[in-house]
């Protein structure tokens, strides 16, 4: 499936910088679009609600007609109070793409297609997919097993190709992808885009802490706890900032009473227990964003040139009695 014209012809790699919450600021997502990838954040960041329209007036002054597309975040579910009023501001500005979680995107879609933007909406299942297909989003982000936040329990093998079954628009894969070998990965299983988060938190542009950034480097797959103990929702999180609010990760409480002990000392969600993906351990080191894209793109290319290397293409091309001589890597 070919991408949309304003992703094929401004992205340096086929990536999206996932909108992290209480992290990505103006400063992450124009490092992201000037170094070639698309940047997001959520609306939610930006406090308060007046504050998205500056966010995106300075987006937008420094981005110039050769940087990737950028694209906010909205919960469309009927919990978030600024939904309507956030999308009023989106829709003025004409952000080139919106993605869209927890809930149904028809409202949305309807408004940003008038003004010709995109909208990709978060799903987890095949159930949830074929929902948001009969809405008209444009693509969907397959938020599988291992990916930083809320994520789902399906392996990338199984998900992608039941949605791709009954969707001929753009697919974008989520779950533990940190490296140009792993965006290559996606790209071969059929996806068109890949989602990238944790990775971008261990960056300079990230406005976390540098404990935060330090946790992420020092930590593996196995430093990740997948749990609803703090938003009632499954998600992933570092093991380290669970401990240091004194609490066992192997024994959480109840949602409801991690949230009524002690409110002055009790851990303030999103703040005091980080989130992040099952990469963490491909994460060595704290890059500017550029840097990183860089890096990003050499490994892709790379990837691609040991594909085309692979000893079994050669003996099934062979055995096939097709040229030797690989084709054009992706």
């Amino acid at each position: 499936m070919p991408l949309p014209e304003s992703f094929a012809e401004r992205l340096r790699l086929p990536v999206i910088g996932a909108p992290l919450f209480l992290i990505s600021s103006p400063e992450l997502v124009i490092a992201q679009c000037r170094a070639g990838i698309a940047g997001t954040f959520p609306a939610l960041n930006a406090r308060p609600a007046e504050a998205l329209g500056r966010w995106l007036e300075r987006i937008e002054t420094a981005l110039d007609a050769e940087a990737a597309p950028y694209g906010v975040n909205l919960i469309v579910h009927r919990s978030n109070p600024r939904l309507e009023q956030d999308l009023a501001t989106v829709v003025a500005h004409r952000v080139p793409f919106v993605v869209t979680s927890v809930g149904a995107p028809d409202a949305v879609v309807e408004r940003v297609h008038a003004y010709g933007g995109l909208v990709f909406h978060d799903v987890v299942n095949l159930r949830h997919a074929r929902r948001a297909i009969k809405s008209g989003v444009d693509g969907l982000i397959l938020v599988a097993s291992g990916a930083g936040g809320h994520a789902g329990t399906l392996s990338p093998f199984a998900l992608l190709p039941e949605v791709r079954a009954e969707f001929d628009g753009t697919l974008v894969l989520a779950g533990a992808i940190g490296s140009g070998q792993a965006v290559r990965a996606a790209r071969v299983l059929g996806a068109d885009l890949a989602y990238m988060g944790t990775r971008f938190i261990a960056s300079r542009e990230a406005e976390v802490s540098e404990d935060y950034k330090r946790m992420i480097v020092d930590s593996t797959a196995a430093d990740i706890v997948y749990t609803p103990a703090f938003t009632g929702v499954h998600g992933n999180y570092l093991r380290p900032s669970i401990e240091r609010c004194g609490l066992d990760p192997d024994n959480l409480p109840p949602l409801d009473q991690v949230a009524v002990a002690d409110h002055e000392k009790r851990p303030k969600r999103w703040k005091d227990i980080w989130g992040a993906g099952q990469g963490v351990g491909t994460v060595a080191d704290v890059p500017g964003v550029a840097e990183l894209v860089a890096r990003l793109a050499r490994e892709y290319l790379a990837a691609g040139a040991a594909t085309a290397a692979d000893p079994f293409d050669r003996r099934l091309r062979a055995a096939a009695g097709a040229p030797k001589t690989p084709t054009a890597a992706l």
